[in-house]
């Protein structure tokens, strides 16, 4: 009998430490995918969105729609219906579909808001490429940075 005590005992505390650690894990897991800043595509632009009636919205104060398959993401990145959202003003990054309507949009957490610019992805120059002039065909030179900034 005293067996079954100290083995249920083990069993007991180990899988009560697991618990604990998964649960430490969890929410580790979810603060820090609150805090991270996210990269959003190239094409991506910034405004304030506004759900009127879905799938009706105002973006920059000029009427648009999600479309069919609009995936709105909140600050920790899941995704949010758009119903829930009606009558808030959201600052947002958002990208439009070939027909114009707003497909994806994600909304910003502070740290992203007070990024200037919408594109976080920066291009890499190597050192060996930095102090080289950059030509085209026609022998005019090329700053590297300048196709970037002109987006």
């Amino acid at each position: 009998m005293k067996l079954y005590r100290f083995v249920f005992d083990t069993l007991f505390i180990h899988l009560r430490t697991a618990v604990l650690a998964g649960m430490v894990l969890l929410l580790t897991t979810v603060s820090t995918a609150q805090m991270a800043v996210r990269l959003f595509p190239a094409n991506a632009l910034r405004g304030v969105l506004e759900v009127t009636e879905p799938p009706m919205v105002l973006i920059n104060g000029e009427p648009a729609r999600l479309s069919p398959g609009a995936r709105i993401k909140g600050v920790n990145n899941l995704i949010v219906l758009s119903g829930t959202l009606v009558g808030q003003r959201l600052l947002v990054n958002y990208v439009r579909d070939g027909q114009g309507m707003l497909h994806d949009v994600w909304i910003l957490n502070e740290q992203e808001a007070q990024r200037n610019g919408v594109n976080t992805v920066t291009p890499t120059i190597f050192e060996s490429e930095a102090n080289q002039p950059k030509t085209d065909d026609d022998k005019t030179q090329v700053d590297p940075l300048s196709t970037l900034i002109s987006r």
